[in-house]
């Protein structure tokens, strides 16, 4: 949906810039569509298919898809995990720089560790890989039992390792 860039505000804050690919509304309708055509079909003619809900699906994806493209409604997700996690010392979500962002360009406070991928590359003691698992489960227990707000994307590229084992959350596009 977007790329992401490295930059420096003229405060000398290091920030992360994500912008929003030329045209991508339009791509994404347009397969949306394609999608409705090919689900409408598979529930007229396909009868096992009907059980699964095609059209559903699709809808659903629809609405997921227009938020994730709306960086305003990231941005909102943010703040709200930010709230969540608040007095927690093992989890950490950037900050937002609201100043610097709408709906196609979003601003947050980079975040400097090692991706949870390249953390389990590395060698680490075993009390370190199992404090980094402990509040890495620990922060999804609390978003999905807790605050009823999770993060949908949780892959080891969204996931960033700090010193003393705190685990950082970016890329909130779906919740």
């Amino acid at each position: 949906l977007g790329q992401v860039h490295r930059a420096q505000l003229q405060t000398g804050e290091s920030v992360v810039v994500k912008v929003q690919r030329p045209d991508i509304r339009k791509m994404i309708e347009t397969d949306v569509d394609i999608l409705y055509t090919l689900a409408q079909l598979a529930s007229r003619y396909m009868q096992d298919v009907r059980f699964f809900n095609p059209v559903g699906i699709v809808d659903e994806f629809s609405k997921v898809i227009t938020k994730e493209i709306d960086f305003t409604c990231e941005a909102h997700n943010i703040d709200r995990f930010r709230k969540n996690f608040k007095d927690c010392t093992t989890v950490r979500i950037p900050g937002v720089f609201w100043d610097y962002t709408r709906s196609r360009v979003l601003t947050t406070e980079e975040i400097k560790g090692i991706r949870l991928n390249d953390y389990l590359n590395q060698p680490h003691t075993a009390e370190e890989k199992k404090a980094v698992a402990a509040n890495g489960a620990n922060a999804v227990l609390q978003q999905i039992f807790i605050d009823g707000f999770f993060h949908a994307d949780p892959h080891p590229g969204n996931i960033f390792i700090l010193p003393d084992n705190v685990a950082a959350f970016i890329d909130f596009g779906m919740v």
